[in-house]
Protein backbone atom coordinates (compact mmCIF):
# COMPACT_ATOMS: atom_id res chain seq x y z
CA UNK A 1 0.00 0.00 0.00
CA UNK A 2 1.32 3.22 -0.91
CA UNK A 3 1.15 5.99 1.35
CA UNK A 4 0.73 9.63 0.40
CA UNK A 5 3.30 11.71 2.11
CA UNK A 6 2.49 15.80 2.32
CA UNK A 7 5.06 18.24 1.48
CA UNK A 8 4.47 21.60 3.30
CA UNK A 9 6.18 24.83 2.25
CA UNK A 10 7.87 25.62 5.34
CA UNK A 11 10.69 22.32 4.05
CA UNK A 12 14.01 23.43 2.47
CA UNK A 13 14.21 22.24 -1.39
CA UNK A 14 17.06 21.56 -3.70
CA UNK A 15 15.95 24.08 -5.72
CA UNK A 16 14.93 26.65 -3.00
CA UNK A 17 19.07 26.13 -2.13
CA UNK A 18 20.03 26.98 -5.33
CA UNK A 19 17.98 30.12 -5.69
CA UNK A 20 19.40 31.23 -2.14
CA UNK A 21 22.93 30.46 -2.94
CA UNK A 22 23.90 33.97 -3.77
CA UNK A 23 22.15 34.95 -0.81
CA UNK A 24 23.92 32.32 1.40
CA UNK A 25 27.11 33.10 -0.03
CA UNK A 26 26.65 36.99 0.89
CA UNK A 27 25.98 36.28 4.32
CA UNK A 28 29.06 33.54 4.41
CA UNK A 29 31.30 36.64 2.95
CA UNK A 30 29.71 39.16 5.63
CA UNK A 31 30.77 36.54 8.46
CA UNK A 32 33.93 36.48 7.17
CA UNK A 33 34.82 40.03 7.19
CA UNK A 34 33.43 39.75 10.60
CA UNK A 35 35.75 37.24 11.69
CA UNK A 36 38.45 39.20 10.30
CA UNK A 37 37.36 41.86 12.65
CA UNK A 38 37.33 40.02 15.54
CA UNK A 39 41.01 38.27 14.90
CA UNK A 40 41.82 41.80 14.41
CA UNK A 41 40.38 43.15 17.45
CA UNK A 42 41.66 39.67 19.21
CA UNK A 43 45.44 39.83 18.11
CA UNK A 44 45.32 43.57 19.19
CA UNK A 45 44.03 42.48 22.71
CA UNK A 46 46.73 39.67 23.20
CA UNK A 47 49.47 42.25 21.97
CA UNK A 48 48.34 44.67 24.96
CA UNK A 49 48.29 42.10 27.15
CA UNK A 50 51.93 40.87 25.95
CA UNK A 51 53.00 44.28 26.42
CA UNK A 52 51.41 44.83 29.71
CA UNK A 53 53.01 41.79 31.19
CA UNK A 54 56.23 43.25 29.62
CA UNK A 55 55.66 46.10 31.38
CA UNK A 56 55.19 44.47 34.59
CA UNK A 57 58.25 43.96 37.15
CA UNK A 58 58.99 40.77 37.76
CA UNK A 59 57.73 38.33 40.25
CA UNK A 60 59.53 38.16 43.69
CA UNK A 61 60.62 35.11 45.26
CA UNK A 62 61.08 34.06 48.89
CA UNK A 63 64.78 32.86 49.35
CA UNK A 64 66.03 31.64 52.70
CA UNK A 65 69.85 31.76 53.26
CA UNK A 66 71.34 30.70 56.56
CA UNK A 67 74.04 33.44 57.44
CA UNK A 68 75.76 32.26 61.16
CA UNK A 69 79.27 33.46 59.73
CA UNK A 70 77.80 37.00 59.87
CA UNK A 71 75.91 37.07 62.96
CA UNK A 72 76.10 33.36 65.67
CA UNK A 73 72.87 34.95 66.86
CA UNK A 74 70.58 34.74 63.83
CA UNK A 75 70.29 31.41 61.83
CA UNK A 76 69.35 32.67 58.49
CA UNK A 77 67.32 35.92 56.92
CA UNK A 78 64.76 35.65 54.14
CA UNK A 79 65.29 37.53 51.33
CA UNK A 80 62.45 38.46 48.49
CA UNK A 81 64.80 38.69 45.00
CA UNK A 82 63.56 37.80 41.61
CA UNK A 83 64.89 35.87 39.22
CA UNK A 84 67.52 37.61 37.80
CA UNK A 85 69.52 38.45 41.06
CA UNK A 86 72.58 36.74 40.68
CA UNK A 87 74.65 34.88 43.91
CA UNK A 88 76.94 38.44 44.36
CA UNK A 89 73.71 40.59 44.26
CA UNK A 90 72.43 38.56 47.42
CA UNK A 91 75.84 38.87 49.47
CA UNK A 92 75.75 42.12 49.19
CA UNK A 93 71.90 42.59 50.07
CA UNK A 94 72.88 40.76 53.06
CA UNK A 95 75.89 42.41 53.97
CA UNK A 96 73.64 45.85 53.87
CA UNK A 97 70.66 43.49 55.76
CA UNK A 98 72.95 43.51 58.38
CA UNK A 99 74.63 47.30 58.37
CA UNK A 100 78.00 46.34 57.47
CA UNK A 101 78.85 48.34 54.32
CA UNK A 102 82.40 48.36 55.22
CA UNK A 103 83.25 44.39 55.13
CA UNK A 104 84.29 42.90 51.68
CA UNK A 105 81.90 41.72 49.44
CA UNK A 106 84.50 39.27 48.05
CA UNK A 107 85.27 37.40 51.14
CA UNK A 108 82.15 35.79 50.89
CA UNK A 109 80.20 32.92 48.89
CA UNK A 110 76.83 31.07 48.07
CA UNK A 111 76.54 27.31 48.67
CA UNK A 112 73.74 25.43 47.96
CA UNK A 113 72.91 21.85 50.33
CA UNK A 114 70.99 19.60 48.32
CA UNK A 115 68.79 16.33 49.85
CA UNK A 116 68.65 13.63 47.82
CA UNK A 117 66.15 11.15 48.95
CA UNK A 118 64.68 8.70 45.93
CA UNK A 119 67.47 6.15 46.95
CA UNK A 120 65.45 5.79 50.41
CA UNK A 121 68.20 6.82 52.02
CA UNK A 122 69.08 10.68 52.11
CA UNK A 123 72.01 12.07 50.44
CA UNK A 124 73.57 15.50 50.86
CA UNK A 125 75.16 17.26 48.27
CA UNK A 126 76.65 20.95 48.86
CA UNK A 127 77.20 22.73 45.40
CA UNK A 128 79.35 26.07 45.44
CA UNK A 129 77.90 28.54 43.17
CA UNK A 130 79.61 31.13 40.82
CA UNK A 131 79.17 34.64 40.95
CA UNK A 132 76.57 34.63 38.23
CA UNK A 133 74.36 32.09 39.69
CA UNK A 134 70.57 32.92 40.19
CA UNK A 135 69.03 31.10 43.67
CA UNK A 136 66.16 31.41 42.78
CA UNK A 137 65.75 29.55 39.32
CA UNK A 138 68.42 26.66 41.48
CA UNK A 139 65.40 26.95 44.21
CA UNK A 140 63.13 25.80 41.50
CA UNK A 141 64.96 23.03 40.27
CA UNK A 142 63.77 21.06 43.56
CA UNK A 143 60.89 20.29 45.80
CA UNK A 144 60.42 22.38 48.48
CA UNK A 145 61.96 21.49 51.69
CA UNK A 146 65.04 19.70 49.91
CA UNK A 147 67.16 22.29 49.26
CA UNK A 148 69.02 25.51 51.05
CA UNK A 149 71.05 28.43 51.06
CA UNK A 150 74.50 29.18 52.80
CA UNK A 151 76.51 31.64 53.33
CA UNK A 152 80.36 30.72 53.27
CA UNK A 153 83.51 33.07 54.22
CA UNK A 154 86.88 32.58 51.93
CA UNK A 155 90.22 33.16 53.68
CA UNK A 156 91.54 37.09 53.28
CA UNK A 157 94.21 38.63 54.86
CA UNK A 158 94.56 42.32 56.70
CA UNK A 159 95.61 45.41 54.92
CA UNK A 160 96.35 48.18 56.74
CA UNK A 161 95.32 51.81 55.34
CA UNK A 162 96.51 55.12 56.31
CA UNK A 163 93.25 57.80 55.88
CA UNK A 164 94.45 61.04 57.43
CA UNK A 165 93.12 62.55 53.97
CA UNK A 166 89.68 61.55 55.44
CA UNK A 167 90.15 62.56 59.42
CA UNK A 168 92.77 64.26 60.56
CA UNK A 169 92.73 62.64 64.06
CA UNK A 170 92.66 58.96 62.18
CA UNK A 171 96.01 57.50 61.48
CA UNK A 172 94.93 54.22 59.66
CA UNK A 173 92.69 51.08 58.91
CA UNK A 174 92.92 47.69 58.83
CA UNK A 175 90.92 46.06 56.39
CA UNK A 176 90.17 42.26 56.03
CA UNK A 177 90.02 41.87 51.99
CA UNK A 178 90.10 38.96 49.61
CA UNK A 179 92.98 38.21 47.24
CA UNK A 180 90.51 39.18 44.01
CA UNK A 181 89.48 42.57 45.88
CA UNK A 182 91.38 45.51 43.49
CA UNK A 183 92.32 49.02 45.05
CA UNK A 184 89.30 50.42 44.04
CA UNK A 185 87.33 48.27 45.88
CA UNK A 186 89.53 48.91 48.69
CA UNK A 187 89.21 52.99 48.69
CA UNK A 188 85.49 52.13 48.45
CA UNK A 189 85.55 50.00 51.84
CA UNK A 190 87.69 52.83 53.62
CA UNK A 191 84.92 55.23 52.63
CA UNK A 192 82.03 52.93 53.84
CA UNK A 193 84.10 53.01 57.23
CA UNK A 194 83.53 56.55 57.22
CA UNK A 195 79.77 56.78 55.93
CA UNK A 196 80.96 59.04 53.13
CA UNK A 197 79.18 59.26 50.01
CA UNK A 198 82.23 60.36 47.84
CA UNK A 199 83.09 57.73 44.45
CA UNK A 200 85.97 55.79 44.90
CA UNK A 201 87.49 57.64 41.41
CA UNK A 202 88.18 60.65 43.69
CA UNK A 203 90.90 58.76 45.60
CA UNK A 204 93.96 56.62 44.85
CA UNK A 205 96.36 54.17 46.97
CA UNK A 206 99.49 54.29 47.47
CA UNK A 207 102.28 52.29 48.07
CA UNK A 208 105.11 53.94 50.19
CA UNK A 209 108.31 52.44 51.36
CA UNK A 210 109.55 55.50 53.60
CA UNK A 211 113.31 54.21 53.96
CA UNK A 212 113.59 53.94 50.12
CA UNK A 213 111.74 57.31 49.58
CA UNK A 214 109.34 55.06 47.17
CA UNK A 215 105.85 55.95 46.51
CA UNK A 216 103.78 54.14 43.57
CA UNK A 217 100.42 54.94 42.69
CA UNK A 218 97.89 51.56 42.12
CA UNK A 219 96.25 51.26 39.70
CA UNK A 220 92.52 50.23 39.99
CA UNK A 221 92.07 47.31 38.85
CA UNK A 222 95.72 45.91 40.82
CA UNK A 223 95.31 43.69 44.20
CA UNK A 224 96.63 45.34 47.33
CA UNK A 225 97.10 42.11 49.47
CA UNK A 226 99.21 40.18 46.47
CA UNK A 227 101.21 43.34 46.68
CA UNK A 228 101.16 43.48 50.26
CA UNK A 229 102.51 39.47 50.07
CA UNK A 230 105.14 40.12 47.99
CA UNK A 231 106.82 42.84 50.01
CA UNK A 232 110.78 42.01 51.21
CA UNK A 233 110.42 43.63 54.76
CA UNK A 234 106.55 44.39 55.78
CA UNK A 235 107.13 46.75 57.87
CA UNK A 236 108.68 49.69 55.80
CA UNK A 237 106.09 49.36 53.08
CA UNK A 238 102.33 50.76 53.52
CA UNK A 239 99.47 51.95 51.63
CA UNK A 240 98.41 55.29 51.79
CA UNK A 241 94.75 56.69 50.63
CA UNK A 242 95.53 60.42 49.19
CA UNK A 243 92.72 62.81 47.42
CA UNK A 244 93.14 63.26 43.57
CA UNK A 245 93.91 66.76 42.91
CA UNK A 246 91.66 67.82 40.72
CA UNK A 247 93.87 70.52 38.38
CA UNK A 248 92.84 73.00 35.70
CA UNK A 249 94.26 71.15 32.76
CA UNK A 250 94.01 74.63 30.13
CA UNK A 251 93.97 73.23 26.53
CA UNK A 252 97.57 75.09 24.42
CA UNK A 253 96.86 77.27 21.90
CA UNK A 254 98.17 76.86 18.46
CA UNK A 255 99.69 79.40 16.54
CA UNK A 256 97.51 79.14 13.88
CA UNK A 257 94.16 78.39 13.25
CA UNK A 258 92.87 75.97 10.26
CA UNK A 259 90.03 77.16 8.15
CA UNK A 260 88.00 75.89 5.22
CA UNK A 261 87.02 77.74 2.23
CA UNK A 262 84.09 77.14 -0.58
CA UNK A 263 86.18 75.12 -2.43
CA UNK A 264 86.89 72.89 0.16
CA UNK A 265 90.74 73.79 0.58
CA UNK A 266 92.30 73.94 3.98
CA UNK A 267 93.97 77.22 4.94
CA UNK A 268 95.75 77.92 8.10
CA UNK A 269 96.00 81.68 9.30
CA UNK A 270 98.81 82.60 11.88
CA UNK A 271 97.01 83.54 15.09
CA UNK A 272 99.92 86.79 15.78
CA UNK A 273 99.63 90.11 14.40
CA UNK A 274 102.58 91.65 12.56
CA UNK A 275 104.51 93.48 15.41
CA UNK A 276 104.44 89.95 16.68
CA UNK A 277 106.39 88.40 13.78
CA UNK A 278 108.61 91.34 13.30
CA UNK A 279 112.62 90.40 13.72
CA UNK A 280 112.98 92.31 16.34
CA UNK A 281 109.86 90.53 18.66
CA UNK A 282 111.46 87.17 17.41
CA UNK A 283 115.23 87.51 17.58
CA UNK A 284 114.34 89.33 21.15
CA UNK A 285 116.10 87.93 24.29
CA UNK A 286 113.26 87.92 26.54
CA UNK A 287 110.99 86.41 24.39
CA UNK A 288 110.26 83.25 26.12
CA UNK A 289 108.20 80.69 24.63
CA UNK A 290 104.93 78.79 26.19
CA UNK A 291 105.58 76.20 24.05
CA UNK A 292 108.54 73.99 22.55
CA UNK A 293 109.93 74.09 19.06
CA UNK A 294 108.18 71.53 17.63
CA UNK A 295 104.79 72.07 18.46
CA UNK A 296 105.54 75.37 15.94
CA UNK A 297 105.85 73.20 12.99
CA UNK A 298 103.62 72.19 11.23
CA UNK A 299 103.65 68.33 9.12
CA UNK A 300 101.32 67.33 5.82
Amino acid sequence: MLKHVHTSTSTLSPFRCIKTQANDALSLNSSVSFGSGGAEQLSSRSSSTSSLHEALPPRKTMVKVYARVLCADMEYKTLSIDPGTSSTDVVRMLLNKFKMKHRDPNLFYLTMEVWMRKTGIPIRTIMVLDDEARPVELQSCHPKGESKFLLQMRRGGLVKVYDSCLMAGSLYKSLLVSERTTAEEVVQLVLHCYNSSERASKFSLYEMCPVKNYERALHSHELPLRIQQNWPSPEHFAFHLRRNQEGTHQKRQLPWTCQTDLSGHLNFRLNASRNELSPAAIHSPTLKPSYNNYENCFYI
